[in-house]
């Protein structure tokens, strides 16, 4: 799934149907820079806006991902050819999502375990003392909410039950008990609780 062939696909497509960028952000309604952005392969429309884009460009969600117009006897290998690049993609990035979420976290910890060394052991004013306390409180608070929010984003979690794949709310991330891969929580679509396991991809 290349970026810029589907780009130029979009703005070939486009002008071929006589839309401005204007014109075609304004019945997605979103800005002619998000456009201007998919044309010239530096992203890629959001899945919740595959379905109107193809819908105004008159193509299928297959025929943008392949960035041609598709013949009949093509479209069953095209599409399990898509899928397939969209897992490995939906992958990648679940990937550097949670490595992000590791560092995140382990840079908060070891700020915070700093702080709280100096606050103990330096001969400082208590109001200065003070201060490192709750410079480390606030660190570990948004470094670890931040970590948290991130390894969210990453992937879903595994009901043993049921084996449904989930994405938990912050709420019940963070009050759930866990281990390092799996963390207690409630599966949506059997109501039963268990040590969900976290996983990158479907």
């Amino acid at each position: 799934m290349d970026q810029i062939q589907i780009g130029r696909f979009i703005a070939k497509t486009r002008k071929s149907l006589h839309l401005t960028q204007r014109q075609l952000a304004d019945a997605l309604s979103i800005s002619d820079k998000t456009i201007s952005k998919w044309e010239t392969g530096k992203g890629l429309p959001e899945i919740s806006l595959l379905l109107p884009l193809c819908h105004m460009l008159n193509i299928s969600v297959n025929e943008l991902l392949s960035a041609e117009k598709i013949l009949p006897a093509d479209y069953h290998k095209k599409a399990e050819e898509n899928m397939a690049n969209l897992m490995e993609k939906n992958r990648a990035e679940n990937k550097k999502t949670m490595a992000l979420s590791i560092i995140c976290g382990t840079i908060s910890i070891i700020a915070v375990c700093a702080l709280v060394a100096l606050a103990s052991f330096l001969k400082l004013p208590a109001f200065a003392r003070t201060l490192l306390i709750v410079a480390a409180l606030l660190i570990a608070i948004v470094g670890i909410g931040a970590a948290a929010m991130l390894e969210i984003r990453a992937g879903y979690f595994e009901c043993p039950h049921c084996k449904a794949l989930f994405v938990p709310t912050m709420a019940q991330y963070i009050k759930g008990c866990h281990t390092l891969k799996k963390r207690w929580l409630t599966c949506p679509r059997c109501g039963k609780a268990g040590m969900c396991k976290h996983r990158i991809a479907k």
